[in-house]
């Protein structure tokens, strides 16, 4: 039988995205040289962490509330976040060096210091989450993965949302935006499978952002190409 693990204990874990892109500025190599460590939120990879201990977010935030970004982008709405709310402490997950060193320059220009940053696959932050301790969660603009064949490397799968549901406190708020109509059809299909329940009570409510929403960079880029955003709340039961 095929061993499912690699030799260090992780999973196998088919990972489709990009880790880097475009040579990254010397500004950008000094971001991560100089500040990535320090805003680690502890030990989540396999190598760190090879028994999967959770992560002591008391330690990490003082008892503050937890919310979880997952696939920040270029940082522009985790960053938002942070300064608005200063009692929260958020971690941001993105595996694609050149988005991170991009938040680490926003981190540097905001002075934020409620913020943590993992620069790998979401997956593994679960495995080392607490149960029950997200109390927000975001999931902004993810790959749209379009053709019909790869719909099943979308997060809005089980093989994600059931660990981001475990993760997540009870009455914990996850948000999703994204401008491809085909993935607003899976993300109502599964997501509320997985557990949550979908708040809209009106078509306002899918169509118009959140009272605390920054537009970030992609979704300037669907506007100008006439796509139009969907905005959907799901609530994890009391």
């Amino acid at each position: 039988m095929t061993d499912p693990k690699h030799p260090s204990g992780a999973p196998w874990r088919n990972f489709y995205g990009r880790f880097k892109g475009k040579t990254l500025r010397k500004s950008q190599e000094a971001y991560l040289e100089e500040d990535l460590a320090k805003l680690s939120p502890g030990p989540v990879s396999w190598d760190e962490n090879p028994d999967r201990k959770p992560l002591d977010l008391h330690a990490i935030f003082g008892g503050k509330p937890v919310w979880l970004e997952i696939g920040f982008g270029g940082g522009e709405h985790l960053v938002h976040q942070a300064q608005q709310n200063p009692d929260v402490g958020l971690i941001g997950c993105e595996p694609f060096i050149n988005g991170v060193a991009m938040l680490l320059g926003k981190i540097r220009e905001a002075g934020v210091t409620n913020l943590r940053v993992f620069p790998g696959d979401v997956r593994d932050m679960f495995d080392v989450l607490p149960d029950g301790s997200v109390e927000k969660a975001f999931l902004l603009y993810p790959d749209p993965w379009p053709k019909k064949r790869h719909h099943r490397r979308r997060f809005v799968t089980q093989e994600h949302l059931d660990p981001l549901f475990k993760a997540m406190a009870p009455g914990a708020e996850f948000r999703v935006a994204t401008d491809i109509p085909d993935y607003v059809r899976q993300t109502l299909i599964e997501v509320p499978k997985a557990g949550f329940d979908w708040l809209a009570e009106r078509p306002a409510d899918w169509r118009e952002p959140w009272d605390d929403w920054i537009s970030t960079r992609y979704e300037q880029k669907a506007l100008r190409e006439d796509r139009v955003p969907h905005y959907m709340t799901f609530r994890k039961p009391a």
